[in-house]
């Protein structure tokens, strides 16, 4: 049996998901998510388009425990550490959600020169906003990339200073952190979407889990466990897998290195405003794009239309390199 939320003890009802061991302190009637594509969801998609992701699955439980309970999500595809703590983390930071989440730096760290320092205390800029204008905030150790792709352990230094600076808001601020580096689980290639840098429904739904559990929830399913064995695909299959990821994902995203150019140009937040679930999705619907940039014109994000990725979660057990950074290829 959950424990009660405090601000709901008197009336007799107890939160179905709250582990007894861990005591959910009150109820979270509002949620703003921060970030790059992961945050996002690519490319996890609703039945009508939109991208959904673990942010959104993490909203979706939350709303079943507050009938009022609003989320907004300002993470936009391809965002540097520098972008999400100086546009998107001081919009929500006025928004004073009762929960916030951020991540971000990995792309960062995918571009030759990159100042980690200088990445690090943006990082850290961020924490320090959000915690001070909401009850809790959420942070990600990022997964380890390593066995998937041991070609990209030459990002590995970098990807440890930036754990690093994770560690430093855990203990400076009071961050929750979510550590999915040690999760092994995420080495199956089938959480991952054929781009290999992003993950699929599946390994969203385990993300969200995993979020849900450090907030104090019990996770409706063991989302660390294994998925069952899976037949190996031959070697023919993984070599024309591998030509297909190079010239539908790699060459592209080699492409707009060369260009200065960005995934995530002219694409806004999927959810500005802190708004109901059902709220939002009829404001989607009416606005078309389903995206729209109002209260947010003076926070450096722009009111371009949406890119469509094209992606889906079809073979992505044919894909035996896996995981590397989760924008790269964005």
């Amino acid at each position: 049996m959950g424990r009660r939320f405090p601000a709901l003890a008197s009336q007799d009802v107890e939160d179905p998901i709250a582990p007894p061991q861990v005591s959910v302190q009150a109820p979270l009637r509002s949620f703003v998510a921060v970030g790059d594509s992961f945050t996002e969801g690519l490319p996890d998609t609703h039945p009508d388009g939109r991208p959904r992701g673990w942010a959104d699955l993490v909203a979706e439980r939350l709303a079943a425990f507050e009938p009022d309970f609003r989320y907004a999500n300002l993470a936009v595809r391809g965002r540097l550490m520098g972008q999400i703590g100086g546009d998107q983390a001081p919009a929500a930071a006025a928004m004073r959600p009762d929960l916030a989440a951020f991540a971000g730096g990995i792309n960062d760290v995918a571009r030759p020169n990159c100042d980690l320092d200088e990445v690090c205390e943006q990082l850290e800029q961020c924490a320090a906003m959000l915690t001070a204008s909401c009850l809790r905030v959420v942070t990600f150790q990022p997964m380890d990339y390593t066995r998937r792709m041991p070609s990209l352990r030459r990002f590995a230094p970098k990807v440890a200073q930036l754990m690093e600076a994770v560690e430093r808001v855990r203990e400076k601020l009071g961050v929750i952190v979510v550590d999915l580096s040690v999760e092994r689980v995420f080495d199956d290639p089938r959480l991952w979407a054929p781009d290999r840098v992003h993950l699929s429904y599946e390994g969203h739904r385990r993300v969200a889990e995993g979020v849900l559990e450090a907030l104090g929830y019990e996770p409706l399913f063991d989302w660390r466990a294994p998925l069952p064995p899976a037949k190996r695909p031959g070697r023919v299959v993984s070599k024309w897998s591998d030509m297909v990821w190079v010239v539908r994902y790699f060459a592209p995203w080699i492409k707009r290195r060369l260009t200065g150019t960005s995934s995530g140009d002219g694409v806004l937040p999927k959810r500005p405003n802190l708004l109901p679930l059902l709220e939002q999705a009829v404001s989607d619907a009416v606005n078309g794009a389903g995206l729209n940039g109002v209260g947010l014109n003076n926070v450096g994000l722009n009111s371009a239309g949406l890119n469509s990725v094209g992606l889906n979660s079809a073979g992505t057990a044919l894909n035996p390199m896996g995981p590397a950074l989760t924008d790269q290829a964005a």
